[in-house]
């Protein structure tokens, strides 16, 4: 038997909001910051420079426009460090690499996509520095179990002639 849906019934529910924001912090959470949802942008980043600050083959970020950012807690734990495109903040307490404003764009806020704990509206299309790409980053090769080493996968040994 079919139960008939009442069109009243189901207009007057209300809806569950659809989040508004995203938030981010730090791996010890002295530093936290919002933005507002969608994102702007998000994109890879395999400049030298990300892969350094990051310690990793590349950076994934998430920008915004200023206005659209606020800091929950923590914006006086940041400290500095200018470089020839811009300027990186990180969290002074644990290191963090937390925000990323580039001199060509002063308007904008570029955040590591890692630091965020839930989705920003906009998933990376986009790749800078593409051109340094390091030989070394894993470029999506199949990958089996490590025998012995639950959790570890690998590329395999080379095969023997």
């Amino acid at each position: 038997m079919k139960s008939r849906v009442n069109k009243a019934e189901v207009a007057a529910k209300p809806r569950a909001q659809a989040p508004t924001r995203a938030e981010a912090q730090c791996a010890c959470g002295a530093v936290a910051l919002a933005i507002a949802i969608p994102a702007q942008w998000a994109w890879h980043d395999h400049s030298p420079a990300s892969r350094r600050i990051h310690g990793a083959a590349y950076a994934t970020y998430v920008g915004a426009w200023k206005s659209r950012v606020q800091f929950l807690r923590g914006e006086d734990k940041l400290t500095a460090f200018a470089e020839p495109g811009g300027v990186r903040r990180f969290c002074s307490v644990c290191g963090t690499p937390v925000t990323y404003e580039r001199n060509r764009a002063p308007n904008n806020v570029n955040i590591p996509r890692a630091l965020f704990t839930s989705g920003t509206g906009r998933e990376p299309r986009y790749h800078i520095a593409i051109d340094e790409l390091r030989d070394w980053a894993y470029l999506g090769e199949k990958l089996k179990p490590l025998k012995g080493f639950p959790g570890v996968v690998w590329t395999g040994g080379r095969k023997r002639k």
